[in-house]
């Protein structure tokens, strides 16, 4: 019998990685673990140390935590360690998260509306090899990977989004929805002088002068719906 695979959780959320492992170590279940979690982590630096330390056959990881974000996590642990393999585990169904984690070198990316037991079978995918999108992922990576990438999934490779952190990523698409300040507070959970700090570190690099040309650079990109 195969043993169950390793992992490693790298969110930033203790709460969430707690209910993953319990789904996971599921100790319950007659049929076994459905993989043995050797740590966890929820920042870079903690996840990269830990992923080459512990080497697990896959790592479960999301896409915004403190420090770069999951492709910064990617990047530095296939530096050392290239044939890592990287399962997303998060709640972004944005196509520019998709594609940057995929470019990156995740094996596979779902969502967090995931099931126990579909999570599980979709960790022993990877760790065999095989490549694991959510249903309704799925057709737009191999849209993306057969050149038929809409403009907001092309923004990936642009050199001016590229120089942005995924926090200003975040908040310069709520900008362009119209969100105001204290909203973008409370939905990213952070205060009203951090959204005002990264909206002008956004406008500095983009080398525009206020919201609405950040509204107007957004929408000719189809960053918003």
């Amino acid at each position: 019998m195969t043993a169950p695979p390793t992992v490693v959780l790298v969110d930033d959320h203790a709460l969430f990685r707690a209910g993953v492992r319990a789904e996971l170590e599921n100790a319950n279940d007659p049929a076994g673990p459905r993989a043995t979690v050797l740590g966890e982590a929820g920042d870079v630096d903690v996840a990269v140390r830990l992923v080459l330390d512990r080497e697990p056959d896959v790592v479960l990881l999301d896409v915004h935590m403190p420090g770069g974000g999951g492709a910064e996590v990617l990047r530095r642990v296939h530096e050392t360690r290239p044939g890592q393999k990287v399962l997303a585990l998060s709640v972004s169904d944005e196509p520019e998260d998709v594609i940057a984690l995929i470019r990156g070198g995740a094996r596979g990316y779902v969502t967090k509306t995931i099931s126990g037991d579909e999570l599980g079978a979709a960790i022993a995918k990877v760790r065999d090899g095989d490549a694991v999108f959510s249903p309704r992922l799925a057709g737009f990576v191999l849209d993306a990977f057969a050149g038929r990438l809409d403009t907001a999934v092309a923004l990936v490779a642009d050199p001016e989004l590229d120089g942005l952190t995924d926090r200003e990523r975040e908040v310069l698409r709520l900008i362009a929805r119209g969100y105001m300040y204290k909203e973008i507070a409370r939905r990213l959970t952070i205060s009203p002088k951090t959204v005002e700090h990264h909206v002008s570190a956004v406008l500095r690099k983009l080398q525009l002068s206020n919201r609405h040309e950040l509204t107007r650079w957004a929408t000719e990109r189809r960053l918003v719906d």
